[in-house]
């Protein structure tokens, strides 16, 4: 497992981020979230998303094979990563792919939609979201991690799972 990338996907408020970045501390290793690369290297989530989403996944799809040449780090990708296989092959070639599996209802309680563009007009879209992505997220990753309440222990399943 030396030298692979571990990488988080799910649907957004799924816990990839703060989960990709305990456990890159834990491991002493660089953190990448796809989200905010995004946004340092092509602006804000919410402005490529206002040009489309397909311009949007465009630009992910570039991020997603710029940060896959990286190795032995921690990637958390953003929520829809995983709608292009071409997103999926990048981030398996060297990397083990960790589904983050949250309750629905556990996110519906803590999320803030004013922050997340694909879903601004409510929750229900993240109920159809999560409907529609569920499957894809299981069938792509390598290891399903269930997230239903201590974030320590997600990270220690991780942990087991590369020793």
């Amino acid at each position: 497992m030396k030298g692979k990338n571990i990488v988080l996907t799910g649907i957004m408020g799924c816990g990839k981020t703060t989960i990709g970045r305990m456990l890159a501390e834990k491991l002493s290793v660089e953190f990448i979230d796809l989200d905010e690369y995004i946004e340092e290297k092509w602006g804000s989530i919410s402005e490529l998303f206002n040009k489309g989403e397909e311009y949007f996944r465009d630009i992910e799809s570039k991020a997603v094979r710029e940060v896959s040449e990286k190795k032995g780090i921690v990637i958390a990708t953003g929520g829809g990563a995983v709608k292009r296989i071409e997103n999926v092959d990048a981030l398996k070639k060297n990397g083990i792919i960790f589904f983050i599996d949250r309750p629905l209802e556990n996110i519906l309680s803590d999320i803030d939609i004013s922050e997340r563009p694909l879903i601004k007009e409510g929750k229900e879209k993240l109920v159809r979201i999560f409907n529609e992505r569920y499957e894809l997220y299981k069938s792509t990753c390598d290891v399903h991690v269930k997230n239903t309440g201590d974030i320590h222990s997600v990270i220690s399943e991780i942990i087991a799972y590369l020793e």
